[in-house]
């Protein structure tokens, strides 16, 4: 069986990977800017190891054997659900296995656009810490007595709720459906938005959430309201956010998703100076990476022994 990893692994993930890997599953890693690669290495695929880059059905006219596309992580709006359905392509993901490195990053990326960490960075590497004007940590912000908002209530959400309890914040969360009896205190999303102090975004990418937070939602905001996005970048108008952040409607962001990935340099978020950046890699630790090799191994095996895979997907990505 020939698996066939689409990401720009180091030396040192290719091994991992191979290490995780049974004897009888050959692995070949591709990188993400390579299509001639990529297309080569289809033509005897029997599974695609997808992360990021889309998986369109032109990519799939060229995996004529393939059985199974195996995304790292959760989200699958990257992935052509009609097209692999139509060519009878299975397609699972692996909810729960990079929860932690997300939760964590989430908090780091809270932190930083709080704290304004990346500004005093820069300042104090360039030898002007101890002589930065005194206004700049005037809006300097701690977690304690916030009000914390999570739109969606999913695994790294759960995780995240009580981490930010202890910190001494009110965490309260909107899902579709409402819940009780969980650490953070399920409420209506106009009054999470009206009511929080930081915002931080954990649901999928699909019809229903593109754009949720649009000029009308900014304005619903607390003014100075922080906020936080390590899920899809197509969850966030783009446009508004970057008005509010330069009206200070809101006051910091701390980004990890964009709408356009890999991020073109001229994007305006890339020139605001209270905003926090990283490139989609909330997901990636080396313990993630672990967990996800290990249930890729499994539904190899899954897929070789016909029995059912683990976490297979439905047609509808927003099923569940």
């Amino acid at each position: 069986m020939k698996a066939v990893f689409h990401y720009s692994a180091s030396d040192r993930m290719k091994q991992s990977l191979a290490d995780a890997s049974p004897a009888w599953l050959r692995t070949v890693c591709v990188d993400d800017d390579d299509e001639a690669g990529l297309t080569v290495e289809l033509a005897e695929a029997d599974v695609l190891l997808h992360v990021l880059t889309p998986v369109t059905a032109r990519v799939l006219e060229h995996a004529p054997q393939l059985k199974l596309i195996q995304k790292i992580g959760v989200g699958v709006n990257t992935i052509d659900l009609q097209a692999a359905h139509r060519l009878g392509i299975r397609v699972a993901n692996m909810p729960g296995a990079n929860s932690q490195a997300v939760c964590e990053m989430t908090l780091a990326l809270m932190l930083a656009a709080m704290r304004k960490v990346v500004t005093l960075d820069a300042a104090t590497r360039g030898g002007n810490g101890w002589r930065l004007p005194p206004h700049v940590t005037d809006d300097a912000i701690e977690i304690a007595g916030k009000t914390v908002g999570l739109i969606g209530h999913g695994e790294v959400s759960k995780r995240l709720a009580p981490v930010l309890v202890a910190m001494g914040a009110n965490v309260v969360a909107h899902t579709r459906t409402p819940f009780t009896g969980a650490v953070a205190t399920y409420v209506s999303l106009p009054d999470l938005l009206c009511g929080s102090d930081v915002i931080s975004l954990h649901l999928p990418l699909n019809g229903n959430t593109q754009h949720l937070l649009d000029r009308a939602a900014f304005a619903q905001m607390k003014r100075g309201v922080v906020l936080v996005n390590t899920a899809r970048g197509g969850l966030v108008d783009e446009s508004a956010l970057v008005d509010a952040l330069l009206s200070g409607q809101v006051r910091a962001a701390g980004v990890d998703v964009m709408a356009v990935e890999p991020v073109p340099s001229d994007t305006p978020l890339l020139k605001l100076p209270n905003v926090v950046l990283a490139p989609h890699i909330a997901w990636l630790t080396a313990e993630s990476m672990a967990r996800s090799f290990a249930i890729i191994a499994d539904n190899c095996q899954r897929l070789r022994k016909g029995v059912p895979l683990r976490f297979e997907i439905t047609l509808d990505p927003t099923a569940g």
